[in-house]
């Protein structure tokens, strides 16, 4: 059977969540201030890809000046179905988290300006604005916030909830953004101007900030300029909102180029003994080129970095 098939075999609900009662699709949350979780089902699929994004030339402050390579492409099973959050954690849950636990973010964020490139850390910005001087809304997606305090609040979920909450692998991640479709360069296609359909991108209307990416827009409206409520774009077909741009998303692995040769295939993070130097994101932003926002790339950034586009998404084991 081809992947496709499965995949579709699986959509179509004739496979069912193992070691739960949920279906593969329930919508679910374990309390009231918890993220909404979505169950997704086990399958098989080919992660990363053949394509290498050029270094830029020049100098342009923190962008890459290696080849980004994203593969070697290989084959990962999911054996069991997981968890995943329904939408980016939002501000509101995560201003439960930090009153239950006193929790103290990085106070300083870094920042970009439309005409300046990026600024900062910003002093006195956090995960409370969603641009220095403007509060952040409630049910928009949190950012300025850290790998490290990403893992404080799925450490505090889970021993809320008595549950098992983690931030998701890569393979997780991808998978689920490609959600059973076909593997094209972006999750919906191979046409870039089709963004604003599926996410909040950098588009022809978009502010333009972060400068010193050098990337390109979207050909297209998505009716928002910067960051935007969650959920006002429909799910994949998995049942997930906004795996494309909002905000980047930290996953747990240790980030390495090109994948190790000893990179799990079984859907489990990449880990390294001792310190590990950079982390992955994914996902792109509201700000991000129109070429990062596909289902393979990578960002890699310190556990420390907070920034006013960095957000996640949570795991849960079932």
């Amino acid at each position: 059977m081809s992947l496709t098939v499965f995949f579709l075999s699986v959509l179509a609900g004739t496979a069912t969540a193992q070691s739960t009662s949920m279906q593969v699709g329930t919508v679910f949350s374990d309390c009231k201030d918890c993220p909404s979780m979505v169950v997704v089902p086990p399958g098989s699929f080919l992660m990363g890809s053949e394509f290498v994004e050029p270094a830029i030339e020049g100098d342009v402050g923190n962008v890459q000046q290696e080849d980004r390579y994203e593969g070697p492409v290989r084959e990962i099973t999911i054996a069991k179905p997981f968890a995943l959050g329904e939408t980016q954690v939002t501000v509101a849950q995560f201003a439960r988290f930090v009153a239950d636990t006193g929790h103290e973010t990085e106070t300083a964020c870094r920042y970009s300006h439309p005409s300046r490139g990026w600024q900062g850390p910003v002093e006195g910005f956090n995960w409370r604005e969603a641009a220095p001087g403007r509060a952040a809304m409630p049910d928009q997606p949190v950012g300025c916030v850290s790998w490290r305090d990403a893992k404080a609040y799925v450490a505090w979920l889970a021993d809320k909830t008595g549950k098992p909450y983690r931030l998701p692998s890569e393979a997780e991640w991808e998978y689920s953004a490609r959600a059973g479709r076909p593997e094209t360069f972006y999750a919906w296609g191979d046409d870039p101007d089709e963004a604003c359909e599926h996410g909040n991108v950098r588009d022809r209307y978009g502010s333009g900030g972060d400068k010193e990416l050098l990337r390109t827009g979207a050909d297209c409206h998505d009716g928002w300029a910067k960051v935007a409520p969650v959920k006002q774009f429909a799910a994949n077909p998995f049942g997930l909102h906004d795996m494309t741009g909002n905000v980047w998303e930290w996953v747990e692995d240790c980030y390495r180029m090109p994948y190790p040769e000893d990179a799990p295939t079984d859907g489990s993070a990449y880990q390294v003994d001792g310190a590990c130097d950079r982390r992955g994101t994914r996902g792109g932003s509201w700000i991000t080129g129109i070429e990062r926002q596909r289902p393979t790339f990578r960002g890699r950034d310190p556990e420390t970095l907070t920034t006013w586009i960095f957000g996640f998404r949570v795991a849960r084991d079932l």
